[in-house]
């Protein structure tokens, strides 16, 4: 029975008692960094050392970008070995030994050791190149480029490579095979930097190529597999494999996949040009992903990701399922901003996922959803993970129009999971989270300035600001808003947020450039050209055929892989193929980046739901069905492009709303079909129904949103009719 708190003094006391006792943060630790398994923790000088590396690192591009500009390539070439070095020392590349006795034996040590004798002879020899360039040389002798730099750097890498595999000490210690890896990362480097900055550089795919700069290319794409195998997993370095073994297997294979070929020395010599590594993926990783990292370790040490959160449980944790829709709002402005599925999952999963268990969600569902909320982050605008940067450098459409163009499909996703979630909790009869459970939504909203540096970048981008400018300008405002907040930066959290920075950019640098490796294979044989011939063909028997080909193409490529690198290389094997058989670049290239995005949540490879599975204790490839369920609507909405432009922004005022709008109506009525609950339970009859107009919906068309109304019109009486009085208490649930 409720209090009548006017009259009766005992109502006054308990509503004072849940005041008090109304916790003043219930997220606390989401801004907290996460350690990798393989990550070294280093203390003392060795902890000193490298966190100067990393805040140097950071501190480097932000000077470059804005205030000297160094000449791209040498920028680029500088960006990547930048992250090599840092990633060889603070990542292993065996298990940690858990104590003396479990450490490799000294040998291991002193052979590693030895191979420094090689790897610094080889750098040396960079510097008397330097040298000979400098005094008037035209080029170098290809004996001394061969047999005094090219032989010690390869076989000194690929030994350090091979023995940092068995070397396993404590974590606090360094590992010597890497340093042998990080010094022969600096004579690759400074060989192409010495080599693009000379005439040499116009000779790169020719038989004309110094033969150095084929030796410091193989030597840099194996540092570059390597790294991406500690940082991200196996997968991108299987397919960069596939993809490496296709160059020199290629004139061999029948029909379409067959191609002249290419020599060692003619590939590797252009590999490591703008043509792969130093593309289109490294020149965004350089420029904007390695800016809006910076940004995203600004607000993690403001603990503005902590008043996110907050905020999230604040405006929806007391609606029915509670913590789930709190999961989608929070992981989805987590997951924009930091780029990485999997990693946001790990950041909010940790809070939210034990929640959702606790009002009722199945330990599969609740990983289910949050995998499914975290993966949404990467196409909400306006950073969209880092997407929306790659997109705009191999189309060459402006950012802002990319950005506006996702404001309807992001809509869809999120109201897709939030409807799922929705239904599912009124069908297993969910509670919300109690008032004394959540933070007060009148405390939190005196610090809405918070969002601020988030405002400031989308104003600052549609004020015509160049990506760059507006992105430092909004991390400059994270520390300007800090010191108004409780969490003020100083010079020390400014240097800890550069630090985190130049630690959680080595893994999407690392991807980037393994993703170029792939990219530079596809241009250089031309594979991509007969991938799109192939669904120009298709195209010829059908449209939709062909998307559906894409489709899967698109997310076999992105399986396992982060969302980056599974974009940018489906942009270069796929979206060409969509432009030949006649859909607009902007089209083909959403298409393509959706399935990339949602490749985390398909099974049978992953990744979001694994990691969301790790925290949840459930089965991972049930959570990956699950989570595939509750994003559904992901791999319907993006076939609708192509048949309704509007849902990009690509129509008028009032088609964009219109179509906006059915669409909308349409993922209510897919959510409720797989939720098997609308107003009530649904029958399998009505669900075919329900399925039926949510596709009439979607498709944007004028007579098929006509006839998915009537639809939805239908069901919703015959709803009402049969559960009149629960639809009343669902909708007020609601």
């Amino acid at each position: 029975m409720s209090h009548n708190t006017d009259q009766d003094p005992n109502g006054l006391k308990d509503d004072a008692l849940a005041a008090s006792s109304t916790p003043e943060s219930i997220a606390d630790g989401v801004d907290e960094e996460v350690v990798e398994p393989n990550r070294r923790l280093f203390v003392g000088w060795q902890f000193l050392l490298f966190a100067a590396l990393a805040i140097a690192y950071s501190g480097f591009h932000l000077f470059s970008l804005n205030v000297y500009p160094m000449e791209t390539w040498s920028f680029r070439i500088v960006h990547i070995a930048g992250a090599l070095i840092l990633g060889y020392g603070l990542f292993a590349g065996a298990r940690f030994a858990e104590d003396d006795q479990q450490a490799s034996p000294a040998w291991l040590k002193w052979v590693s050791y030895a191979l420094l004798v090689p790897a610094v002879y080889s750098l040396v020899q960079v510097f008397l190149m330097q040298q000979a360039i400098n005094g008037g040389a035209m080029r170098i002798d290809p004996a001394v480029e061969t047999l005094h730099f090219g032989y010690p750097l390869m076989a000194t890498t690929a030994v350090a490579i091979v023995l940092s595999w068995f070397y396993r000490q404590a974590r606090h210690r360094f590992n010597p095979a890497d340093l042998v890896l990080m010094v022969c990362a600096l004579a690759s480097a400074g060989y192409l930097l010495m080599a693009f900055n000379t005439n040499m550089r116009m000779s790169t795919g020719t038989s004309f190529a110094p033969p150095g700069i084929s030796w410091a290319a193989i030597a840099g794409s194996l540092l570059i597999l390597e790294l991406t195998r500690r940082v991200a997993g196996l997968a991108l370095v299987v397919i960069s494999a596939v993809f490496l073994t296709y160059v020199f297997a290629g004139p061999y294979l029948p029909g379409f996949l067959g191609y002249p070929g290419l020599s060692v020395q003619r590939f590797f010599s252009q590999v490591y040009t703008d043509a792969g590594i130093l593309g289109p993926t490294t020149a965004v990783s350089s420029t904007y992903i390695i800016l809006f990292i910076i940004f995203a370790a600004f607000l993690q040490a403001s603990k503005v990701g902590d008043y996110f959160v907050n905020f999230a449980f604040a405006a929806a944790g007391r609606a029915r399922g509670g913590p789930a829709k709190v999961a989608i709002f929070a992981s989805g402005l987590m997951g924009m901003i930091n780029g990485t599925s999997a990693g946001n999952v790990v950041s909010t999963g940790s809070l939210t996922i034990p929640l959702m268990k606790k009002v009722g969600y199945p330990a599969r569902s609740a990983g289910a959803i949050e995998a499914a909320a975290s993966t949404g982050g990467q196409i909400m605008p306006p950073i969209m993970g880092a997407g929306a940067f790659i997109m705009a450098e191999v189309t060459g459409i402006p950012y802002t129009e990319i950005a506006i163009a996702a404001i309807i499909p992001a809509i869809l996703y999120f109201a897709s999971i939030y409807f799922m979630v929705d239904f599912e909790a009124a069908r297993k009869g969910m509670r919300g989270m109690r008032k004394d459970e959540i933070p007060l939504f009148s405390k939190l909203v005196k610090q809405v300035y918070l969002f601020a540096p988030i405002i400031i970048l989308i104003v600052a981008l549609f004020m015509g600001y160049s990506v760059i400018r507006a992105g430092t300008l909004a991390t400059a405002s994270a520390a300007v808003v800090s010191w108004i907040s409780p969490n003020k930066m100083g010079l020390r959290a400014i240097l800890r947020a550069l630090q985190l920075a130049g630690t959680m950019s080595i893994q999407i640098i690392a991807v980037c450039a393994c993703a170029g490796l792939i990219v530079g294979v596809i241009s250089l044989t031309g594979v991509g050209a007969r991938f799109s011939s192939l669904l120009l063909g298709l195209a010829g028997v059908s449209q939709l055929l062909a998307l559906f080909f894409a489709m899967l193409i698109s997310i076999l490529l992105g399986m396992g892989m982060p969302t980056t690198a599974a974009y940018a290389v489906a942009a270069s094997v796929v979206a060409p193929g969509l432009i030949n058989i006649g859909i607009e670049p902007l089209i083909a290239h959403f298409f393509v980046f959706y399935f990339a995005v949602v490749s985390a949540i398909t099974p049978p490879v992953a990744l979001a739901s694994y990691a969301a599975a790790g925290i949840s204790g459930d089965n991972p490839m049930g959570t990956s069905v699950a989570s595939f369920k509750i994003g559904l609507a992901a791999f319907i909405v993006p076939f609708m492009f192509f048949y309704s432009p509007a849902m990009l922004m690509e129509g008028s005022a009032m088609q964009i709303l219109r179509v906006g709008l059915t669409a909308t109506l349409g993922i209510v009525l897919l959510s409720g079909m797989v939720q098997k609950w609308f107003f009530g339970p649904v029958n399998l009859p009505q669900r075919l129904v329900m399925l039926v107009g949510a596709i009439f919906l979607i498709y944007g068309g004028i007579y098929t949103d006509i006839a998915g109304l009537a639809i939805g019109t239908v069901l919703f009486i015959m709803q009402r009719k049969q559960h009149g009085g629960k639809g009343k208490a669902t909708a007020s649930a609601a």
